[in-house]
């Protein structure tokens, strides 16, 4: 079943407090530089490799910006203008279930799911898409500030990256609008609070996919092949995963892209990753290198 998602009749909750900050040309000026400098990862951080446990066949045409598990669903966001969808799939033999496509004027990004509402980041249009889980549709749309990139959750509290050391956290309140013909009041606003990335105490920058992982965030570090674990009460990281010796070289195509897309399945607790454009999921387990 294929929708096409229009903008129509969307709320428009423009959070003052969150003010979305882009990469800007400071980042752009690091090129293909370390996110954390010119050298190498501090030595005292923990550092892992992940090894694969579990292999299983991924559309490749997603070219995936958002990933998560939910009710034995796989929910995936792909990206590119013209091309962004939202695609869920049946967990156990990966058949698609349904997709919707975005208006072309939408990169998607991260995405994630809290009980009846799946939310769809936004790359530079300004809105957090939020969906009904079961038909795909939009029901309200949230607008803000800058640029979107990963984004996950806690409880009731959305957590966003923008490409910067920053991840803003969202606290949703319970009466929020369902629906698109619903206002927003000043009592049903969300809170909005930004912690700092930081790795040995210097700013980790490109964060992007992200997921809640047993009271951490796990990031993906935009080109690169590495995913870093971050405390969200501090925003320091607490590890490093190189996951860099997942996808083998007779699986990259021209147009195969980075790692990108964290997964935590809740029923089993088990850990899957992706990337952009990637033939396989990978489901994987850390094995401490230091």
């Amino acid at each position: 079943m294929l929708l096409t998602i229009t903008p129509q009749r969307v709320i428009h909750l423009t959070i003052s407090l969150l003010q979305f900050v882009s990469v800007g040309l400071g980042c752009f000026a690091l090129g293909l530089q370390n996110s954390w400098g010119n050298g190498a990862p501090p030595d005292s951080l923990p550092r892992y490799r992940a090894i694969v446990k579990e292999v299983r066949a991924f559309p490749r045409e997603n070219f995936t910006q958002g990933l998560e598990i939910s009710e034995g669903k796989l929910y995936v966001s792909s990206g590119l203008y013209g091309q962004s969808a939202v695609r869920v799939y049946d967990w156990g033999d990966m058949t698609l279930a349904r997709e919707a496509a975005l208006a072309p004027r939408f990169f998607a990004e991260g995405l994630t799911r809290i009980e009846d509402r799946l939310y769809v980041l936004t790359w530079r249009e300004g809105r957090l898409l939020i969906l009904d889980p079961l038909s795909l549709e939009i029901r309200a749309a949230m607008s803000y500030q800058g640029e979107g990139w990963g984004l996950t959750h806690h409880s009731r509290s959305l957590w966003l990256s923008d490409g910067s050391d920053r991840l803003i956290r969202i606290d949703l309140p319970k009466d929020a609008p369902q629906e698109i013909s619903q206002a927003t009041t000043a009592q049903n606003e969300p809170t909005i609070s930004v912690i700092r990335v930081t790795l040995d105490g210097k700013p980790l920058r490109r964060l992007n996919e992200l997921e809640w992982v047993d009271g951490e965030i796990w990031a993906n570090v935009w080109q690169q092949d590495t995913i870093a674990r971050i405390d969200p009460s501090s925003g320091r990281v607490v590890g490093l995963i190189d996951a860099s010796n997942l996808l083998q070289p007779e699986d990259r195509l021209r147009d195969t892209d980075v790692l990108n897309g964290i997964a935590r399945d809740p029923e089993t607790g088990k850990i899957w990753v992706t990337g952009k454009r990637w033939p396989k999921i990978f489901q994987i387990v850390l094995e401490a290198t230091d």
